[in-house]
C-alpha cells in the first residue's frame, strides 16, 4: 500500500503542484482514508520527502541507462532531456517552484543531489565529446559543467522564465542548443544541426 500511495502522490504532485495537493485530495483520489496514509507517512512533508527522493532515483537510473548506451555525446544530452521531460510531466504545474517556495529544505537537499549527479554525468559527456573532436579541445571542463548545471537550474525559476511566456519543453530545447553551440567544433555542429532539424520535422 505504501508504494501505491507514493506512486499516486508523486503523480498528483507533478501534475498539480506540491502545495496544491492536500492529504484529503490524495485520500479521495485513492478511495482510502487519511488514516491509512498517515499509517505510512507521518505527515505531508514526510510524504513529499519520500516522493522527491523516489523521483530523483528513478530519473538518475534512467540517466545512467542512457549514458551506458554509448551514444555520441550530443545525442546523449538530447536523450536525457527527453527522458527528464517525460518523467517530470512537462512541469505544467511548476512543482519545482512550489517545492522551492513552500518546502525549501527538501528543495535544497534534492538540488544538492541533482548537482552531484549532473556534474558526474556532464563531465564525462564533455570529456567524451572532446575525445571524439565534436567539442572544442580548449574547454575548461569544470567551468562548462558548472555553468550548464547553473543554467538548467535557472530556467526552472518562474520569476525569470514565466511558463506563460516560456513553455518548459521549448525552454529546455533552446537552452540545450545554446549550451551546445558554445562548445561544439564544426564537426559537432553538423551533428547538432541534424538532430535539431530531425526534431523539427
Amino acid at each position: 500500500m505504501k508504494e501505491k500511495i507514493l506512486e499516486k502522490a508523486t503523480d498528483m504532485f507533478l501534475n498539480l503542484g506540491f502545495k496544491s495537493v492536500t492529504m484529503d485530495d490524495l485520500a479521495n483520489e485513492m478511495g482510502i482514508s487519511k488514516k491509512t496514509i498517515y499509517s505510512h507517512f507521518k505527515n505531508k512533508t514526510h510524504l513529499i520527502e519520500e516522493s522527491t527522493t523516489q523521483l530523483f532515483c528513478t530519473v538518475s537510473e534512467g540517466i545512467d541507462h542512457i549514458c551506458s548506451l554509448g551514444k555520441n555525446p550530443i545525442e546523449e544530452l538530447y536523450s536525457i532531456k527527453k527522458f527528464a521531460l517525460m518523467h517530470l510531466k512537462d512541469e505544467k504545474s511548476s512543482p519545482q517552484y512550489q517545492l522551492q517556495k513552500y518546502y525549501p529544505k527538501i528543495h535544497e537537499s534534492i538540488k544538492e543531489q541533482q548537482y552531484e549527479k549532473m556534474q558526474e554525468c556532464v563531465v564525462v559527456n564533455i570529456k567524451r565529446g572532446i575525445e571524439l573532436e565534436i567539442y572544442r579541445e580548449n574547454l575548461n571542463i569544470d567551468f562548462v559543467s558548472r555553468i550548464y548545471f547553473s543554467g538548467v537550474t535557472s530556467i526552472k525559476d518562474q520569476r525569470l522564465f514565466p511558463i506563460s511566456k516560456f513553455p518548459i519543453a521549448t525552454l529546455m530545447d533552446e537552452y540545450l542548443e545554446y549550451h551546445l553551440r558554445g562548445i561544439v567544433t564544426p564537426k559537432g555542429r553538423k551533428i547538432l544541426n541534424t538532430i535539431i532539424n530531425s526534431n523539427h520535422e
